[in-house]
């Protein structure tokens, strides 16, 4: 049980990037293990009816790698460019980035797929949302250069034009619908990169649109209540302004800052993932 809290927290503690890094490396493991249930329910199909059917896999189609490069390669574009993302725009705009072209970039293969009646197979894979994240900061920061070993220094929007060209190469291959998915993923981080120059946050309404959804799972807790005696000893009750054990996890965060959070002991570290759920 100790190990799943440990897991939990790292979780939670984790930046968007590094999330998105632990979500897909639990799902490779699980399509591993039930690869045909994944494929069948989760993949997005080429034929726009079955997608009316299952419309959930316009997303979770991200979530599913079968080829161990081809996760491998996202994860690696997501953890290094997803860092430098970070420091230009906030967490929600990487949310932003990502979902929206993961989105477009399923409706490209869509589209395609409708055009070549529905040839070549079912689309998986994060590759989408990842070169929207990969353009959206090539666009902000073209001139942000990466040092990459054997070769030097790089600049982002040399890397991000390699990342696109390569794809538009790919087109050709009517079978390939994975091209055109990336490509409307770029398109998406590109466009929508250059509305946030002029203060204009196309992807706004999604993250209002997820946090309205997350709010309405979200059950109401009523705040603790401390009960004093009035001089005349009737009972009189108010509202607490911190609850009871804010001392202990002050405590507890303190000693994470000053010896890091493997010095906790156990009870210690149950307390702060149960104190944390509240």
């Amino acid at each position: 049980m100790s190990i799943l809290n440990d897991l939990q927290y790292e979780l939670k503690k984790a930046d968007p990037a590094e999330k998105l890094i632990y979500i897909n490396v639990a799902l490779f493991l699980i399509t591993f293990l039930a690869k045909t249930f994944m494929l069948d329910w989760f993949t997005l199909p080429t034929d726009i009816s079955l997608t009316l059917y299952k419309p959930w896999t316009i997303v979770t189609y991200a979530f599913v790698h079968v080829n161990l490069f081809h996760i491998l390669s996202n994860l690696m574009v997501l953890y290094y460019v997803g860092h430098i993302f970070l420091d230009f725009y906030t967490p929600k705009q990487f949310y932003n980035f990502f979902f929206l072209g993961v989105i477009v970039g399923g409706l490209s293969f869509l589209g395609l797929n409708y055009i070549n009646q529905n040839s070549g197979a079912a689309l998986g894979g994060a590759s989408a949302g990842v070169l929207a994240i990969f353009v959206g900061v090539a666009t902000k920061v073209p001139r942000y250069a990466l040092r990459l070993r054997f070769i030097g220094s790089v600049e982002l929007w040399v890397l991000a034009a390699i990342f696109v060209l390569l794809n538009v190469l790919q087109i050709k291959n009517v079978d390939n619908g994975g091209a055109i998915a990336h490509l409307g993923g770029a398109l998406l981080g590109f466009i929508y990169a250059k509305q946030l120059t002029k203060n204009n946050d196309i992807g706004a309404w999604f993250s209002n649109s997820l946090n309205a959804l997350i709010n309405l799972f979200k059950t109401s807790k009523s705040p603790l209540k401390t009960v004093y005696k009035s001089k005349n000893g009737k009972k009189t009750s108010r509202k607490s302004n911190k609850p009871a054990n804010q001392r202990q996890i002050d405590a507890i965060l303190d000693k994470i800052s000053k010896s890091g959070y493997e010095t906790l002991s156990k009870e210690e570290k149950d307390f702060l993932f149960k104190a944390g759920k509240k």
